[in-house]
């Protein structure tokens, strides 16, 4: 469960813009109240399966000034069409979760 949920919060954070690692970790942790608080040894095997899938894509940024190149991650349209059929199950599961909590 961990590694599908983690697969598809990584691919809902990138669906607006492209992020650079640290990011993704730093907006996960805060939209999550603490819950989801990666480390990057977590994070980046989670990025390379996804590149390597081709849900997302990535390039390095020049350097500017003091800050070094990062290298950012955006979803591919094969990855927008992945994270839909995703939100579609997922929504499904918590539907069902919520029927037999909420059952008494």
């Amino acid at each position: 469960m961990k590694k599908g949920v983690l697969d598809m919060l990584v691919l809902r954070l990138l669906k607006e813009e492209e992020k650079y690692g640290y990011q993704i970790i730093s907006e996960m942790k805060e939209k999550s109240n603490g819950r989801f608080a990666l480390k990057e040894g977590t994070l980046y095997p989670v990025l390379y399966r996804l590149e390597n899938d081709r849900l997302v894509e990535s390039r390095w940024s020049e350097p500017t000034g003091k800050q070094a190149s990062r290298k950012y991650y955006a979803l591919t349209p094969q990855g927008e069409t992945e994270l839909c059929e995703i939100e579609k199950v997922w929504s499904e599961i918590t539907d069902s979760v919520r029927m037999i909590m909420e059952e008494s």
